[in-house]
């Protein structure tokens, strides 16, 4: 009999030991919760959580009456906080018309962001400009749009193609209409041969 009292002892003993270390760890993932109100407002913040989104949208700039610009997009944020933007994470279309409401360019990014306060759009991944008139592109990786100047600008590498030539170059500057546009330093051009 005294043996089945030592075995009796051994299991207590060992429940002992296992309550305690389940006790313990219980304890300290109660004690390493935080609540601390900073925290828990900053996963919650509007400047990381979209407060708007749509999909397939279509918003139309006019002045006057007059269409000046189109923008199209399959998927639109919108994020408020110290600066809000709006973000179009799966890409941007934007048309850009002239007076007679004609298509005068295009330009086409795999991303876009446009800071709300400043009105500038940064086009990134494969942007490409279109000018329809002239029958002029422009391919590069990153583009910015400054609305309230009506101008679009670069410092990164550029190509641009016209009827008779490939130019290449680094930095680009342009109206929105992509009409009056200026390499800022040239690295080099290729000429062009027109099939007759």
């Amino acid at each position: 009999m005294p043996k089945k009292l030592k075995l009796e002892s051994g299991n207590k003993m060992k429940n002992i030991v296992i309550n305690l270390i389940l006790l313990a760890f219980v304890s300290f993932l109660i004690s390493s919760c935080e609540n601390d109100i900073k925290v828990v407002n900053s996963l919650n913040s509007s400047d990381t959580m979209p407060v708007e989104t749509a999909r397939n949208i279509e918003v139309i700039y006019s002045d006057s009456g007059e269409i000046q610009v189109w923008l199209k997009s399959p998927l639109y944020n919108s994020y408020e906080g110290k600066d809000p933007y709006t973000e179009f994470p799966n890409g941007v279309e934007v048309i850009f018309y002239n007076p007679g409401k004609k298509i005068k360019s295009t330009m086409r990014a795999n991303y876009a962001i446009i800071h709300d306060k400043t009105k500038i759009m940064e086009a990134r991944y494969n942007v490409v400009v279109v000018g329809v008139e002239k029958k002029e592109s422009l391919n590069t990786e990153h583009l910015i749009w400054d609305e309230h100047l009506s101008r679009i600008y670069s410092d990164v590498f550029v190509k641009v193609t016209t009827q008779d030539k490939v130019l290449f170059g680094q930095g680009f500057e342009s109206d929105q209409t992509f009409d009056n546009w200026n390499i800022l330093k040239p690295t080099g051009f290729i000429s062009v041969k027109q099939d007759e």
